[in-house]
């Protein structure tokens, strides 16, 4: 593959052609802060805020959509490049709500961090500010498109990732804002709930409703696992707090999966301290289920499958395996049928 060289911040950097000044940047280990970029997606150029000098080009390019070229120079911190992110950052802060004290992303807010990290404290522009209501009548994400900063990430998760197509931009001017068709709520429209337009969202305008006054970001302990709801494989991490799940977070870094869940792996942890939830075998005993050990349950269970071989046939038994099992749990089970009880009469829950 061909390559190009160039030049960052007096660091010479050499790329396969085709690749980004960002992206060149990010291979070098120097830092360009970025809101709407993510390299799961499309390039986009929406918020600027990754802006950089490169002499010969017009005004401060985005170095998301800006190519890399063969002896470009680029500057990632010059003078105007350091002011131009800051006014960037007082334009974004200028309609931001200023609730960061009881945000739920406090501590895990792009906006937040690159606001310190410049030093912007406050917005140098007064004027108008959006005050759009909050949407909660769905039980799964909560949307507060007043802290929205129009980076288009879930909108391009929505049609990219997902292919549903559920969001977009809609009006124009200081009007614009992300909404299903015809601004109907998040419930009304054909959402799925994957929620993974809020693993890639940067600032609090979408959270995960169940997590909501569970827990600070810092206060929660992540536990890598996989997902139990079928053989794909996602990995996921669930977030503990005080020894609970409080609820689950995608790993961007997931071999299958990535950032992207099903509604089911993101909102259907529930059953783990449910009160519902069966924690022991349970076996009936004159004529009500009590709980026993799992050696008691076991062998009950072995002995009823051999009175039923016995007196009818392998044949008259079936055994119905599971997509949350292994695949070498269900191999397991198929080798009991088949070897040990002889049945072929064995099925798979998410066959259908």
């Amino acid at each position: 593959m061909a390559s190009v060289t160039l030049t960052i911040d007096g660091r010479q950097v050499t790329v396969p052609r085709g690749t980004s000044v960002l992206e060149a940047a990010e291979a070098a280990g120097i830092f360009i802060p970025t809101l709407c970029h993510d390299p799961d997606l499309s390039p986009w150029g929406a918020c600027r805020l990754c802006v950089v000098e490169i002499p010969g080009m017009r005004n401060l390019p985005a170095s998301c959509v800006t190519e890399a070229t063969e002896g470009m120079v680029v500057y990632t911190a010059s003078a105007p490049v350091l002011e131009a992110r800051k006014t960037i950052l007082e334009l974004l802060l200028a309609s931001h709500p200023e609730d960061c004290l009881t945000c739920h992303r406090n501590g895990d807010c792009r906006l937040q961090d690159y606001a310190y990290y410049y030093g912007v404290r406050a917005s140098g522009f007064a004027g108008e500010r959006r005050a759009l209501p909050v949407e909660d009548e769905n039980p799964f994400i909560v949307r507060d498109m007043s802290k929205c900063i129009l980076c288009g990430k879930c909108v391009r998760v929505c049609q990219e990732i997902q292919g549903c197509h559920v969001v977009d931009f809609t009006y124009r001017g200081f009007g614009t804002k992300i909404t299903p068709a015809m601004n109907v709520p998040l419930g009304e429209s054909d959402c799925v709930f994957c929620g993974n337009c809020v693993a890639y969202c940067p600032v609090g305008a979408l959270v995960e409703k169940p997590m909501l006054g569970k827990g600070r970001r810092w206060e929660v302990r992540k536990v890598r696992t996989i997902c139990p709801y079928c053989g794909t494989g996602c990995t996921m991490e669930l977030n503990v707090k005080d020894g609970r799940v409080i609820g689950v977070t995608s790993a961007p870094d997931g071999d299958v999966n990535g950032k992207a869940l099903c509604a089911k792996g993101r909102f259907g942890m529930g059953f783990i301290h449910h009160p519902d939830r069966l924690q022991a075998p349970l076996i009936r005993k004159n004529g009500e289920l009590v709980e026993a050990s799992w050696e008691e349950a076991l062998e009950l269970v072995a002995s009823k499958l051999k009175e039923i071989k016995e007196a009818h046939g392998g044949e008259a038994i079936g055994f119905l395996s599971s997509a949350r099992c292994t695949n070498e749990e269900n191999y397991l089970l198929s080798k009991l049928a088949r070897a040990v009880v002889g049945t072929n009469h064995i099925d798979h829950c998410a066959r259908l």
